[in-house]
């Protein structure tokens, strides 16, 4: 069994976005004991506009993350805080790939869904590149596999 996702994720789910709203929580708060946010309104409505911006972002890129993908051979073994299930590679309609955000992320679509729904995304281990215009060798390699493992035999 071998890990195909980042070990970050759990800083990239639950360590950012803490310090992200805390951040702004503090700011907010040091504005509004100090009066600043009573002679500029700026200093009240721009966090406010952060946290919104940022929580719709953490919704769409992070928070759906599942905390960890171990491939298995002929399925992968995704965990999401107590929760596992083995997904067969047989049962993955689709391998999507956003190598250009951060954190990198992989959506695997399910012909039946999961626990989990029926799309998983996990950020996949990535190492450093020299060249950001690499293909993920994680995601190459699932592609290939699942395309393989769907293929009627012959």
């Amino acid at each position: 069994m071998t890990r195909i996702s980042s070990r970050w994720t759990f800083i990239s789910k639950r360590v950012f976005p803490t310090f992200w709203f805390g951040f702004l929580a503090v700011f907010v708060f040091v504005g509004l004991s100090t009066g600043t946010v009573a002679k500029d309104m700026t200093f009240l409505i721009v966090p406010i506009v952060m946290a919104v911006f940022g929580f719709f972002l953490m919704r769409k890129l992070v928070w759906d993350l599942v905390d960890e993908v171990y491939d298995c051979g002929h399925a992968l073994l995704v965990r999401n805080r107590d929760e596992e299930e083995l997904v067969p590679l047989s049962n993955i309609m689709n391998v999507s790939v956003w190598t250009y955000v951060n954190p990198p992320r992989i959506t695997l679509r399910l012909i039946t869904p999961s626990k989990f729904g029926s799309e998983i995304a996990f950020s996949p281990v990535t190492g450093f590149r020299l060249n950001p215009f690499a293909k993920n060798q994680v995601a190459e390699d699932l592609i290939q596999r699942v395309y393989q493992a769907r293929k009627p035999p012959n």
